[in-house]
């Protein structure tokens, strides 16, 4: 595999005029545009028509996170306000599951705006039957941990935001909130709460494509992996050597690894960059569990380099049956890891065969992602969508891409 350290994310650049960002949805999920691009040949198609396009006996793999009001506006004694945006917990969890469930108190990594202003004590938000305080314990590299409390205390902090947080809309959108956001920002089957960013290749699904799906033979799964504000992080190095990826948590069940390990023989397409980050990663989990299997639980974890560095990587089936016979070992019946891997050109895929996604930001790792499954032709398939009005980024149109 070759590493791909040594590439300049100036080769990945490409000219999006700000009228081709989508700023909001389409009236329909499922109306927007489908490039379908197979072996070279691209075909311009409706989502609707994905079921049809999928190739014979396709598992679809999509990520069931759910996107929490992340964004808080506080108040000062002086009246001015902070806004703090959670990123993810600290203490006393930092398994962003558990910290949901958290009651009373909890410490989180946050970004503050506003932050030359806020000069010493805490401030506080007033919400309907209670109120939330916000103390600054420490600044750190580009963030400062926050610690939070709560009261009535007896609620979660994910009743707390529930109640009084804002939903994180990406920021190249540049506008305010609308009352539609709210549901339009979140995937029809958001399930585990967590993401501060929608994985957005799966905002085009309504239940009229889910029933299609099945009538066509397809079959879906699901898995959890919580985006992080860093998808939006740009790639400010010349080379990727000096880019840090960011870490983000990953939940996986034993019945999905079964399913998984079941379809190894036919095609796994993940919906979204998120997806297939997930699914190459538990490959490499896999792969690590096999060299070290003692290793702790809150050490699963895919480094950023793990991928180009393995000297003699397993088959996809002996990874993933040793992640069922550490999970055996560890006597649970679901895996929580984080991952830092970059999907990058040189990358071998282990386990995806195609991908179901938007279209992303030049110079970012996302784009490097497409590139590392259909090479060079990422330009093709980009200046088409450019040439024939696709729309882009988060409310953007869809593409089908199949090596």
């Amino acid at each position: 595999m070759t590493n791909p350290k040594k590439l300049a994310i100036k080769d990945f650049v490409y000219e999006l005029p700000d009228k081709r960002i989508a700023k909001f949805p389409l009236p329909e999920r499922d109306q927007s545009k489908l490039l379908h691009y197979r072996q070279g040949q691209i075909v311009d198609r409706t989502f609707t028509d994905l079921p049809q396009l999928l190739p014979p006996h396709t598992l679809l793999v999509f990520n069931d996170t759910k996107v929490v009001q992340a964004r808080l506006l506080m108040q000062k004694e002086t009246g001015g306000l902070v806004e703090i945006f959670c990123l993810e917990p600290v203490a006393p969890h930092r398994e962003v599951q558990l910290a949901m469930q958290q009651t009373g108190s909890s410490t989180w990594k946050c970004l503050v705006g506003n932050n030359k202003r806020w000069k010493s004590g805490p401030v506080k938000l007033h919400f309907e039957g209670g109120i939330l305080e916000a103390a600054r314990e420490a600044q750190q590299e580009g963030h400062f941990l926050i610690r939070f409390t709560w009261d009535p205390a007896e609620l979660t902090f994910a009743e707390v935001l529930e109640r009084c947080g804002r939903l994180p809309l990406p920021p190249y959108l540049n506008r305010d909130l609308t009352p539609d956001d709210h549901t339009r920002y979140q995937t029809i089957y958001a399930n585990q709460q967590g993401a501060v960013a929608a994985p957005t290749a799966g905002l085009h699904f309504t239940a009229r494509v889910m029933h299609q799906l099945q009538a066509a033979g397809m079959d879906t799964a699901y898995l959890t992996l919580h985006v992080g504000a860093g998808t939006f992080k740009p790639v400010k190095a010349e080379v990727m050597e000096e880019h840090e990826m960011h870490a983000e948590q990953l939940y996986i069940t034993r019945t999905f690894l079964q399913r998984l390990l079941r379809q190894l023989d036919n095609p796994v397409i993940p919906v979204g960059t998120t997806s297939m980050r997930s699914l190459e990663s538990l490959y490499w989990l896999g792969a690590k569990v096999l060299e070290q299997p003692e290793l702790p639980m809150q050490q699963l974890h895919v480094t950023q380099w793990q991928a180009y560095e393995s000297t003699n990587p397993p088959a996809a089936t002996n990874a993933l049956q040793a992640l069922l016979a550490y999970m055996d070992r560890q006597g649970t019946d679901y895996l929580h890891a984080s991952t830092q891997i970059i999907i990058a050109p040189g990358y071998t895929f282990r386990i995806c065969r195609g991908l179901v996604t938007n279209f992303h930001q030049p110079e970012s790792t996302l784009l490097l992602l497409v590139s590392a499954l259909i090479g060079e032709n990422w330009r093709t398939v980009y200046k088409h969508a450019l040439d024939n009005g696709y729309r882009f980024l988060s409310y953007g149109d869809s593409s089908l891409l199949l090596p």
